[in-house]
Protein backbone atom coordinates (compact mmCIF):
# COMPACT_ATOMS: atom_id res chain seq x y z
CA UNK A 1 0.00 0.00 0.00
CA UNK A 2 1.55 3.63 -0.98
CA UNK A 3 2.11 5.46 1.90
CA UNK A 4 -0.10 8.43 3.11
CA UNK A 5 1.24 11.80 2.63
CA UNK A 6 0.85 14.68 5.40
CA UNK A 7 3.51 17.62 4.38
CA UNK A 8 6.45 16.94 2.56
CA UNK A 9 9.46 19.39 0.74
CA UNK A 10 9.56 20.77 -2.83
CA UNK A 11 9.95 18.04 -5.33
CA UNK A 12 12.64 20.08 -7.08
CA UNK A 13 13.04 19.75 -10.80
CA UNK A 14 11.77 16.67 -12.61
CA UNK A 15 12.72 15.74 -15.97
CA UNK A 16 10.05 13.18 -18.12
CA UNK A 17 12.09 12.83 -21.98
CA UNK A 18 11.49 10.12 -24.62
CA UNK A 19 7.51 10.41 -24.13
CA UNK A 20 6.17 8.85 -27.77
CA UNK A 21 2.38 9.83 -27.00
CA UNK A 22 1.62 13.40 -25.01
CA UNK A 23 -2.12 13.27 -24.12
CA UNK A 24 -2.61 17.12 -23.08
CA UNK A 25 -6.22 16.68 -21.62
CA UNK A 26 -7.54 19.70 -23.29
CA UNK A 27 -10.87 18.79 -25.62
CA UNK A 28 -9.29 21.24 -28.70
CA UNK A 29 -5.98 20.08 -28.95
CA UNK A 30 -5.64 16.34 -27.29
CA UNK A 31 -2.32 15.91 -28.45
CA UNK A 32 0.75 17.69 -27.76
CA UNK A 33 3.86 17.70 -30.72
CA UNK A 34 6.18 16.90 -28.01
CA UNK A 35 8.45 14.52 -26.14
CA UNK A 36 9.90 16.65 -22.71
CA UNK A 37 7.95 17.97 -19.77
CA UNK A 38 10.16 19.83 -17.04
CA UNK A 39 8.48 20.47 -13.76
CA UNK A 40 9.85 22.37 -10.94
CA UNK A 41 8.16 21.91 -7.34
CA UNK A 42 5.06 19.84 -8.25
CA UNK A 43 4.31 22.21 -11.16
CA UNK A 44 4.95 22.38 -14.42
CA UNK A 45 7.56 24.47 -15.95
CA UNK A 46 8.13 23.51 -19.55
CA UNK A 47 6.62 21.38 -22.53
CA UNK A 48 8.19 20.75 -25.64
CA UNK A 49 11.04 19.01 -27.60
CA UNK A 50 13.43 17.89 -25.71
CA UNK A 51 15.95 20.02 -27.69
CA UNK A 52 13.81 23.32 -27.14
CA UNK A 53 13.69 22.76 -22.88
CA UNK A 54 16.45 23.26 -20.13
CA UNK A 55 17.23 19.61 -18.92
CA UNK A 56 19.34 20.63 -16.96
CA UNK A 57 20.25 19.98 -13.13
CA UNK A 58 17.21 17.65 -12.37
CA UNK A 59 17.21 16.33 -9.30
CA UNK A 60 15.14 13.45 -10.66
CA UNK A 61 14.65 12.28 -14.52
CA UNK A 62 12.57 9.67 -15.73
CA UNK A 63 13.04 8.03 -18.75
CA UNK A 64 9.24 7.55 -20.25
CA UNK A 65 10.49 4.79 -22.84
CA UNK A 66 8.24 5.74 -25.45
CA UNK A 67 5.26 5.43 -23.43
CA UNK A 68 2.07 7.63 -23.50
CA UNK A 69 2.29 10.44 -20.43
CA UNK A 70 -1.09 12.02 -19.51
CA UNK A 71 -2.96 14.31 -16.45
CA UNK A 72 -3.29 12.57 -13.46
CA UNK A 73 -7.27 11.18 -13.71
CA UNK A 74 -9.30 13.12 -11.98
CA UNK A 75 -12.55 11.75 -10.26
CA UNK A 76 -15.39 13.72 -10.37
CA UNK A 77 -17.54 11.70 -7.77
CA UNK A 78 -16.78 9.89 -4.40
CA UNK A 79 -17.95 9.26 -1.27
CA UNK A 80 -15.53 9.09 1.04
CA UNK A 81 -15.25 8.78 4.84
CA UNK A 82 -11.89 9.37 6.58
CA UNK A 83 -8.31 8.42 5.30
CA UNK A 84 -8.06 5.37 3.36
CA UNK A 85 -11.11 3.62 4.47
CA UNK A 86 -14.98 2.85 3.23
CA UNK A 87 -17.44 1.20 5.99
CA UNK A 88 -19.35 1.03 2.51
CA UNK A 89 -17.44 -1.94 1.67
CA UNK A 90 -15.79 -2.41 5.29
CA UNK A 91 -12.55 -1.81 3.05
CA UNK A 92 -9.29 -0.49 3.71
CA UNK A 93 -6.57 0.78 0.98
CA UNK A 94 -9.12 1.82 -1.83
CA UNK A 95 -8.19 5.34 -2.39
CA UNK A 96 -4.71 3.40 -2.96
CA UNK A 97 -5.98 0.98 -5.43
CA UNK A 98 -7.65 4.39 -7.73
CA UNK A 99 -3.95 5.35 -7.31
CA UNK A 100 -2.86 2.20 -9.44
CA UNK A 101 -5.35 2.80 -11.96
CA UNK A 102 -4.31 6.60 -12.58
CA UNK A 103 -6.49 8.67 -10.38
CA UNK A 104 -4.48 11.11 -8.72
CA UNK A 105 -7.66 13.66 -7.74
CA UNK A 106 -11.08 12.72 -6.66
CA UNK A 107 -14.02 14.99 -5.72
CA UNK A 108 -16.36 14.25 -2.75
CA UNK A 109 -19.91 14.01 -3.56
CA UNK A 110 -20.93 13.93 0.02
CA UNK A 111 -19.86 11.97 3.01
CA UNK A 112 -22.63 10.01 3.11
CA UNK A 113 -21.66 6.61 4.19
CA UNK A 114 -20.14 7.48 7.21
CA UNK A 115 -22.02 5.48 10.02
CA UNK A 116 -24.86 7.80 12.01
CA UNK A 117 -23.77 10.50 10.05
CA UNK A 118 -25.46 13.66 11.41
CA UNK A 119 -28.37 15.17 9.45
CA UNK A 120 -29.19 18.36 12.23
CA UNK A 121 -27.60 21.95 10.70
CA UNK A 122 -24.88 22.25 13.39
CA UNK A 123 -23.98 18.45 12.87
CA UNK A 124 -24.04 18.69 9.01
CA UNK A 125 -21.56 21.96 9.23
CA UNK A 126 -19.08 19.68 11.65
CA UNK A 127 -18.82 16.94 9.35
CA UNK A 128 -18.14 18.87 6.19
CA UNK A 129 -15.41 20.94 8.06
CA UNK A 130 -14.32 18.09 9.68
CA UNK A 131 -13.09 16.19 6.32
CA UNK A 132 -12.04 19.08 4.63
CA UNK A 133 -9.88 19.65 7.27
CA UNK A 134 -8.73 15.92 7.39
CA UNK A 135 -8.08 15.35 4.09
CA UNK A 136 -6.58 18.43 3.19
CA UNK A 137 -4.00 17.11 5.43
CA UNK A 138 -3.64 13.42 4.84
CA UNK A 139 -3.63 12.34 0.99
CA UNK A 140 -3.64 8.75 0.89
CA UNK A 141 -0.88 7.85 -1.19
CA UNK A 142 -0.57 11.62 -2.30
CA UNK A 143 -4.13 11.03 -3.99
CA UNK A 144 -5.60 14.48 -3.79
CA UNK A 145 -9.01 14.23 -2.06
CA UNK A 146 -11.58 17.27 -1.89
CA UNK A 147 -13.38 16.46 0.08
CA UNK A 148 -15.88 18.29 3.06
CA UNK A 149 -19.13 18.21 0.52
CA UNK A 150 -22.06 18.60 3.25
CA UNK A 151 -25.18 17.33 2.46
CA UNK A 152 -27.85 19.99 2.62
CA UNK A 153 -31.13 19.79 4.94
CA UNK A 154 -34.31 21.96 5.43
CA UNK A 155 -34.14 24.62 7.59
CA UNK A 156 -30.32 25.96 6.06
CA UNK A 157 -29.95 29.55 5.97
CA UNK A 158 -27.63 31.69 3.97
CA UNK A 159 -25.47 32.49 7.17
CA UNK A 160 -24.63 28.61 7.40
CA UNK A 161 -23.13 28.68 3.71
CA UNK A 162 -21.05 31.40 4.59
CA UNK A 163 -19.90 29.93 7.45
CA UNK A 164 -18.94 26.87 5.51
CA UNK A 165 -17.16 28.68 2.81
CA UNK A 166 -15.60 30.45 5.53
CA UNK A 167 -14.00 27.51 7.04
CA UNK A 168 -12.97 26.58 3.69
CA UNK A 169 -15.46 24.22 2.37
CA UNK A 170 -15.61 24.52 -1.26
CA UNK A 171 -18.32 22.05 -2.56
CA UNK A 172 -22.07 21.05 -1.86
CA UNK A 173 -22.74 17.02 -1.31
CA UNK A 174 -25.27 15.49 -3.91
CA UNK A 175 -28.43 17.63 -3.61
CA UNK A 176 -31.35 14.84 -2.66
CA UNK A 177 -29.48 12.93 -0.53
CA UNK A 178 -30.85 15.02 2.39
CA UNK A 179 -34.49 15.79 3.42
CA UNK A 180 -34.32 18.80 0.58
CA UNK A 181 -35.52 17.67 -2.28
CA UNK A 182 -37.86 20.26 -4.39
CA UNK A 183 -36.22 22.21 -6.67
CA UNK A 184 -37.31 25.34 -5.11
CA UNK A 185 -35.75 24.98 -1.82
CA UNK A 186 -32.92 23.30 -3.72
CA UNK A 187 -32.81 26.47 -6.42
CA UNK A 188 -32.36 28.56 -3.18
CA UNK A 189 -29.69 26.83 -1.01
CA UNK A 190 -27.78 26.01 -4.69
CA UNK A 191 -27.87 30.29 -5.20
CA UNK A 192 -26.31 30.65 -1.29
CA UNK A 193 -23.75 28.70 -1.84
CA UNK A 194 -22.76 29.85 -5.56
CA UNK A 195 -22.69 33.12 -3.82
CA UNK A 196 -20.47 32.54 -1.34
CA UNK A 197 -18.18 30.39 -3.88
CA UNK A 198 -19.25 26.79 -3.15
CA UNK A 199 -19.55 24.37 -6.16
CA UNK A 200 -22.91 22.29 -6.12
CA UNK A 201 -24.08 18.87 -7.62
CA UNK A 202 -27.39 17.13 -7.61
CA UNK A 203 -28.28 13.86 -7.30
CA UNK A 204 -30.10 12.27 -11.06
CA UNK A 205 -32.71 9.88 -11.28
CA UNK A 206 -33.93 7.14 -8.68
CA UNK A 207 -32.77 6.76 -5.01
CA UNK A 208 -29.39 4.97 -4.41
CA UNK A 209 -29.18 4.84 -0.46
CA UNK A 210 -31.91 5.10 2.36
CA UNK A 211 -33.38 8.95 2.49
CA UNK A 212 -32.62 9.74 -0.76
CA UNK A 213 -35.13 10.67 -3.32
CA UNK A 214 -36.16 10.61 -7.41
CA UNK A 215 -34.94 13.26 -8.87
CA UNK A 216 -36.65 14.31 -12.10
CA UNK A 217 -35.62 16.52 -14.77
CA UNK A 218 -37.64 19.19 -13.75
CA UNK A 219 -36.18 19.34 -10.20
CA UNK A 220 -32.55 19.53 -11.71
CA UNK A 221 -33.10 22.57 -14.15
CA UNK A 222 -35.00 24.37 -11.27
CA UNK A 223 -32.21 23.75 -8.73
CA UNK A 224 -29.47 24.99 -11.39
CA UNK A 225 -26.63 23.20 -9.68
CA UNK A 226 -23.53 23.50 -11.03
CA UNK A 227 -23.00 19.71 -11.68
CA UNK A 228 -25.51 17.45 -13.37
CA UNK A 229 -24.31 14.19 -10.93
CA UNK A 230 -24.45 10.69 -12.32
CA UNK A 231 -26.67 11.89 -15.43
CA UNK A 232 -26.83 8.24 -16.29
CA UNK A 233 -28.23 7.25 -12.63
CA UNK A 234 -26.41 5.83 -9.88
CA UNK A 235 -27.75 3.17 -10.38
CA UNK A 236 -31.59 4.03 -11.85
CA UNK A 237 -31.43 6.59 -14.57
CA UNK A 238 -33.98 9.13 -15.85
CA UNK A 239 -35.64 8.67 -18.95
CA UNK A 240 -33.61 9.18 -22.19
CA UNK A 241 -35.88 11.62 -23.48
CA UNK A 242 -35.22 13.73 -19.28
CA UNK A 243 -31.42 13.09 -19.90
CA UNK A 244 -31.97 14.64 -23.85
CA UNK A 245 -33.89 17.72 -22.27
CA UNK A 246 -31.60 17.91 -19.14
CA UNK A 247 -28.49 18.33 -21.59
CA UNK A 248 -30.55 20.84 -23.95
CA UNK A 249 -31.91 22.93 -21.17
CA UNK A 250 -28.68 23.89 -19.54
CA UNK A 251 -25.29 24.40 -19.59
CA UNK A 252 -24.08 22.99 -16.32
CA UNK A 253 -21.56 19.91 -16.17
CA UNK A 254 -23.07 16.35 -17.61
CA UNK A 255 -21.25 13.76 -15.37
CA UNK A 256 -21.38 10.55 -16.39
CA UNK A 257 -20.60 7.62 -13.74
CA UNK A 258 -19.31 4.35 -13.74
CA UNK A 259 -21.90 2.73 -11.76
CA UNK A 260 -24.86 4.08 -13.38
CA UNK A 261 -26.60 3.21 -16.37
CA UNK A 262 -24.48 2.10 -19.59
CA UNK A 263 -26.98 2.84 -22.01
CA UNK A 264 -28.12 6.29 -20.57
CA UNK A 265 -24.61 7.51 -19.95
CA UNK A 266 -24.11 6.71 -23.60
CA UNK A 267 -27.12 8.51 -24.63
CA UNK A 268 -26.20 11.69 -22.69
CA UNK A 269 -22.67 11.71 -24.18
CA UNK A 270 -24.42 11.07 -28.05
CA UNK A 271 -26.26 14.06 -27.48
CA UNK A 272 -23.78 16.16 -25.88
CA UNK A 273 -21.80 15.35 -29.02
CA UNK A 274 -25.17 16.46 -31.31
CA UNK A 275 -24.83 19.56 -29.33
CA UNK A 276 -21.40 20.24 -30.05
CA UNK A 277 -21.14 20.36 -26.24
CA UNK A 278 -18.44 17.73 -25.45
CA UNK A 279 -16.57 20.19 -23.34
CA UNK A 280 -19.55 19.47 -20.70
CA UNK A 281 -19.03 15.90 -19.92
CA UNK A 282 -16.84 15.04 -16.87
CA UNK A 283 -16.50 11.50 -15.71
CA UNK A 284 -16.64 9.97 -11.75
CA UNK A 285 -16.99 6.55 -10.70
CA UNK A 286 -20.04 7.21 -7.44
CA UNK A 287 -17.98 5.28 -5.31
CA UNK A 288 -17.79 3.51 -3.02
CA UNK A 289 -21.43 2.29 -3.24
CA UNK A 290 -23.66 -0.97 -3.18
CA UNK A 291 -21.57 -1.97 -6.60
CA UNK A 292 -18.75 -1.90 -4.98
CA UNK A 293 -15.04 0.18 -5.31
CA UNK A 294 -13.85 0.25 -8.43
CA UNK A 295 -10.26 1.24 -9.15
CA UNK A 296 -10.36 1.11 -12.67
CA UNK A 297 -13.49 2.53 -12.96
CA UNK A 298 -12.58 5.91 -15.04
CA UNK A 299 -10.13 3.62 -17.21
CA UNK A 300 -13.11 1.41 -17.51
CA UNK A 301 -15.71 4.50 -18.68
CA UNK A 302 -12.95 6.03 -21.08
CA UNK A 303 -12.81 2.61 -22.91
CA UNK A 304 -16.75 2.36 -22.80
CA UNK A 305 -16.87 5.58 -24.47
CA UNK A 306 -14.16 5.71 -27.09
CA UNK A 307 -14.85 2.18 -28.11
CA UNK A 308 -19.12 1.99 -27.63
CA UNK A 309 -19.62 5.73 -27.82
CA UNK A 310 -17.47 5.93 -30.57
CA UNK A 311 -15.34 9.33 -29.70
CA UNK A 312 -11.51 9.14 -30.48
CA UNK A 313 -9.73 8.07 -27.58
CA UNK A 314 -7.85 10.97 -27.11
CA UNK A 315 -10.70 12.92 -26.72
CA UNK A 316 -12.27 10.21 -24.29
CA UNK A 317 -9.13 11.02 -21.69
CA UNK A 318 -10.02 14.34 -21.87
CA UNK A 319 -13.18 13.86 -20.01
CA UNK A 320 -11.52 12.39 -17.11
CA UNK A 321 -8.65 15.61 -16.97
CA UNK A 322 -9.17 18.83 -18.83
CA UNK A 323 -12.71 18.80 -18.57
CA UNK A 324 -13.29 17.79 -15.02
CA UNK A 325 -10.11 20.84 -13.96
CA UNK A 326 -11.93 23.55 -16.05
CA UNK A 327 -15.13 22.70 -14.57
CA UNK A 328 -14.64 22.31 -11.21
CA UNK A 329 -11.52 24.91 -11.09
CA UNK A 330 -8.60 22.82 -10.66
CA UNK A 331 -5.01 23.48 -11.31
CA UNK A 332 -4.56 19.84 -12.44
CA UNK A 333 -6.19 17.99 -15.09
CA UNK A 334 -3.96 19.35 -18.07
CA UNK A 335 -0.60 19.22 -19.34
CA UNK A 336 0.43 22.84 -19.54
CA UNK A 337 3.14 25.30 -17.89
CA UNK A 338 1.77 26.16 -14.62
CA UNK A 339 -0.78 23.33 -13.78
CA UNK A 340 0.15 21.11 -11.45
CA UNK A 341 2.76 17.80 -12.35
CA UNK A 342 0.06 14.97 -12.53
CA UNK A 343 1.41 12.53 -14.57
CA UNK A 344 0.27 8.93 -15.23
CA UNK A 345 2.58 6.83 -17.70
CA UNK A 346 0.44 4.65 -19.72
CA UNK A 347 0.97 1.72 -22.53
CA UNK A 348 -0.87 -0.54 -24.89
CA UNK A 349 -1.65 -3.44 -22.59
CA UNK A 350 0.41 -6.39 -23.73
CA UNK A 351 -1.77 -8.59 -26.67
CA UNK A 352 -4.10 -6.21 -27.31
CA UNK A 353 -5.49 -6.57 -30.85
CA UNK A 354 -5.21 -2.62 -30.65
CA UNK A 355 -1.91 -1.21 -32.91
CA UNK A 356 -1.28 1.37 -30.61
CA UNK A 357 -2.84 2.70 -27.43
CA UNK A 358 -4.91 4.94 -28.53
CA UNK A 359 -6.34 2.08 -30.95
CA UNK A 360 -6.61 -0.27 -27.79
CA UNK A 361 -8.63 1.79 -25.90
CA UNK A 362 -10.75 2.63 -29.19
CA UNK A 363 -11.39 -1.15 -29.00
CA UNK A 364 -12.21 -1.44 -25.52
CA UNK A 365 -9.40 -2.71 -24.03
CA UNK A 366 -7.56 -1.19 -20.96
CA UNK A 367 -4.31 0.57 -21.15
CA UNK A 368 -1.48 -0.60 -18.90
CA UNK A 369 0.07 1.73 -16.43
CA UNK A 370 3.19 1.92 -15.79
CA UNK A 371 3.72 4.97 -13.23
CA UNK A 372 2.08 7.57 -11.66
CA UNK A 373 3.46 11.15 -10.17
CA UNK A 374 1.80 13.37 -8.35
CA UNK A 375 3.09 16.97 -8.02
CA UNK A 376 6.22 15.75 -9.63
CA UNK A 377 6.89 12.34 -6.95
CA UNK A 378 6.78 9.07 -7.77
CA UNK A 379 3.39 7.41 -6.31
CA UNK A 380 3.74 4.35 -7.80
CA UNK A 381 5.61 2.41 -10.31
CA UNK A 382 3.78 -0.58 -12.23
CA UNK A 383 0.26 -0.30 -11.52
CA UNK A 384 -0.85 -3.91 -10.14
CA UNK A 385 -4.48 -3.73 -11.10
CA UNK A 386 -4.10 -2.99 -14.89
CA UNK A 387 -3.40 -5.37 -17.23
CA UNK A 388 0.57 -5.22 -17.61
CA UNK A 389 1.45 -2.60 -19.98
CA UNK A 390 4.28 -3.32 -23.28
CA UNK A 391 6.67 -0.58 -22.18
CA UNK A 392 7.23 1.08 -19.11
CA UNK A 393 8.98 4.43 -17.77
CA UNK A 394 11.96 4.39 -15.89
CA UNK A 395 13.75 6.26 -13.41
CA UNK A 396 16.70 7.37 -14.40
CA UNK A 397 18.44 9.34 -11.15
Amino acid sequence: MAEAVTAGGPSGKVVVRNIGLLLSGDLDRPVLDADTVVAVDGKIAAVGKAKDVDTSGAKLTVDAKGTTLAPGLIDSHVHPVFGDWTPRQSQLGWIDSFLNGGVTTMISAGEVHLPGRPKDIVGVKALAITAQRSFDAFRPGGVKVLAGAPVIEKGMVESDFAELAKAGVKLLGEIGLGSVKAGNEAKQMVAWARKHGIQSTIHTGGPSVPGSGYIDKDVVLEADADVIGHINGGHTALPLAQITCLCEGCARAIEIVHNGNELAGLHALRVAKELKQLHRVILGTDSPAGSGVQPLGILRMIALLSSVGETPAEQAFCFATGNTAKLRNLDSGLIRAGKAADFVFMDKAQHSAGSNILDSVRKGDLPGIGMVMIDGSVRVGRSRNTPPAEKVPEVVH
